[in-house]
């Protein structure tokens, strides 16, 4: 290493495997930004269920070992590289990707995955923010073509996702219904834009919706775990309905006739699809809601680097989601 490299705990993944493999290690280099990129020095970063998949080796595109986890981070700019006229040493942002890893006290990120963090909003939030909001966004009006006066049903609306898609919907005239597990996370779900809440864990509970949004059926189901939903999801659909999957944890047999009469569409969801000009098109929305106040993230877990594995175990095998969870580095 060369003399003077300056040093900082990170987590790396040097295998795939369990939480087990998520080590936290005190002496690796701090990286340098280069042309388009800035350093940013973390102060927290969202845990989100794809980087477990991606951990446990079985996500479609994994990155090459050793690695850090992590995308969305929050904090101040301590160095920029080469060509970076937007921001400067000392800004408050948030990411939506970064090219060095995010589980750690300093990260690298392309200027162009970097958003100023309003004031208003503090670090633990401008976490949370990332891959959770723009998702949302892409899933409702890239995906979906959501319009306003439409009936959206957000299952599993508690997480990340599924809070700010109903803070989104709910801004933009939607209808909003929600399911959580939990007492606490459906009066989340309530606080936070949905008209109306669902227990899924209730026997009862798809009757219940039925009963609420009458023949017409739901125009867009957001889907967080269509391995075990979507069968159900596709019977409460309108005529034109579209369910957009955002998770699944494993396959499901499907009737494709619950699709025949009513013309509805499955449509799954990946935010790095993305174009530039979408991924411009969901932060100027975003920025808009922050300015407005309407985007608010909902912090729910909060862990320090040392129990990484705590976190990605408990975010998939946790006994209920209520806001978003949240690694602090600092």
């Amino acid at each position: 290493m060369a003399t003077g490299q300056k040093l900082m705990r990170a987590v790396r993944v040097f295998e795939f495997g369990g939480p087990e493999v998520l080590k936290l290690q005190s002496d690796v280099a701090r990286p340098i930004p280069k042309n388009h990129q800035v350093l940013i020095k973390v102060h927290a970063c969202g845990v989100n269920p794809v980087e477990t998949y991606i951990r446990s080796g079985t996500y479609s595109r994994l990155p090459p070992l050793p690695y850090t986890p992590g995308s969305d981070v929050a904090g101040v700019i301590e160095a920029v590289g080469d060509n970076v006229s937007a921001f400067k040493k000392g800004d408050r942002v948030f990411t939506t990707g970064t090219v060095s890893g995010g589980y750690a006290e300093y990260a690298v990120a392309a200027d162009h995955m970097v958003y100023s963090l309003p004031e208003k909003l503090d670090f633990k939030q401008g976490a949370a923010i990332g891959i959770p909001y723009f998702t949302a966004y892409r899933a409702l009006f890239h995906s979906a073509r959501a319009k306003a006066g439409e009936t959206v049903l957000v299952h599993g609306a508690s997480g990340g996702v599924g809070i700010a898609t109903c803070q989104i919907a709910r801004a933009y005239g939607l209808r909003v219904l929600g399911t959580a597990g939990t007492e606490k996370g459906q009066n989340i779900v309530l606080q936070n834009g949905a008209h109306e809440v669902f227990n899924h864990k209730d026997v009862n509970y798809i009757d219940e919706i039925k009963k609420s949004v009458g023949d017409k059926g739901i125009n867009v189901i957001i889907e967080m775990l269509s391995n075990v939903n979507l069968s159900n999801d596709l019977k409460l659909l309108s005529h034109g309905g579209r369910v957009i999957i955002v998770g699944s944890r494993g396959p499901i047999e499907i009737n494709p006739r619950d699709t025949m009469t009513k013309e509805s569409s499955i449509i799954g969801v990946s935010l790095f699809s993305s174009s530039t000009e979408e991924f411009q098109q969901s932060a100027a929305a975003l920025q808009a809601g922050m300015e407005t106040g309407w985007l608010k993230p909902v912090i729910g877990s909060q862990y320090p680097l040392e129990k990484v594995a705590q976190a990605h175990e408990n975010i998939i095998h946790g006994s209920g989601t209520a806001g978003k969870m949240i690694l602090l580095t600092c």
